[in-house]
């Protein structure tokens, strides 16, 4: 019998992106506001990789530090749902699960879909993506949604970051220098795309008129970035809030159903407009060398 009342998250993330992004705090906050409506807590670790992740995970175990361990950022070929049942600890996915852990889901695919509708009803046509690392199952997810716009003519390209500003800026250098830059690009996160808009600012290319840009996961940055990024838009706070509505349900034996975020949807702000004549995200004049 378990004696905490603790569940567990493991953070296989550098403690520098944790402090800027936004997300995984407001994801954090709704786990552990309705978890404290029932007398438990979060018991977060913030590891390198998940090799160490696995390691916090056996030694929770031995010494019965979790009930139950929310996972989050699952990958192909996820070691840890398998490392979890061996050891006995109960377990919720947030995010695409593996088999029949039970799991929260966002919908990625909709939201892909929600995306390219608002740039391509701009008129872009010629649209990149800056994804997160490829080994997730989400990153793979909204990847093969943009390319299946394909047959309805828009013409997609990826590039792969690792959500962190300096990966956003240097994947939009590469966008840009290409002889046939988009007019519109998409970024995996908050980060990257202010990462993105310091690149476009130094080049001289005014946004949106010249690319314009739209930015995964709504946050302060977002509002508060010049000009304003338009985003997609998810509550963070209410997907952390059914991951502990599932744990829940999990530690009190009941069946545990998947559950689903709703679509994300598009705020359109200052960073998305009508696609450049000729499709080209940078204007004629600019030196991208």
């Amino acid at each position: 019998m378990s004696t905490t009342s603790a569940v567990g998250l493991v953070l296989a993330r550098a403690p520098r992106l944790l402090g800027a992004e936004p997300f995984f705090m407001e994801f954090i906050s709704g786990i552990e506001e309705r978890l404290a409506e029932h007398g438990r807590s979060v018991l977060l670790h913030i590891v390198a990789d998940h090799a160490a992740e696995i390691a916090a995970y056996r030694r929770w175990a031995q010494l019965r530090l979790a009930e139950a361990v929310v996972l989050v950022n699952p990958t192909a070929a996820d070691p840890r749902p398998a490392v979890l049942r061996d050891l006995g600890l109960p377990v919720v996915v947030a995010g695409e699960p593996a088999g029949d852990t039970p799991a929260v889901r966002r919908d990625d695919v909709g939201s892909v879909r929600a995306a390219v509708a608002h740039l391509a009803g701009l008129g872009h046509r010629r649209i990149a993506r800056i994804s997160g690392p490829d080994s997730l199952r989400h990153t793979r997810t909204r990847t093969a949604a943009l390319l299946a716009a394909a047959p309805a003519g828009i013409d997609a390209v990826v590039l792969t970051g690792d959500y962190s500003e300096e990966s956003g800026a240097a994947a939009t250098v590469r966008l840009l220098r290409d002889g046939d830059p988009p007019s519109a690009i998409i970024y995996d996160n908050d980060l990257m795309a202010v990462g993105g808009l310091e690149v476009a600012r130094e080049l001289g290319l005014a946004v949106p008129r010249d690319l314009s840009m739209l930015a995964w996961d709504d946050s302060s940055l977002c509002r508060l970035s010049s000009p304003q990024l338009t985003t997609m838009s998810l509550d963070v706070h209410e997907f952390g809030a059914l991951v502990a509505a599932s744990v829940l349900a999990l530690l009190d034996g009941e069946p545990v159903r998947e559950r689903w975020c709703p679509t994300e949807t598009v705020i359109a702000r200052q960073t998305t407009g009508p696609a450049p004549a000729g499709g080209r995200g940078a204007g004629p004049d600019v030196s991208l060398t």
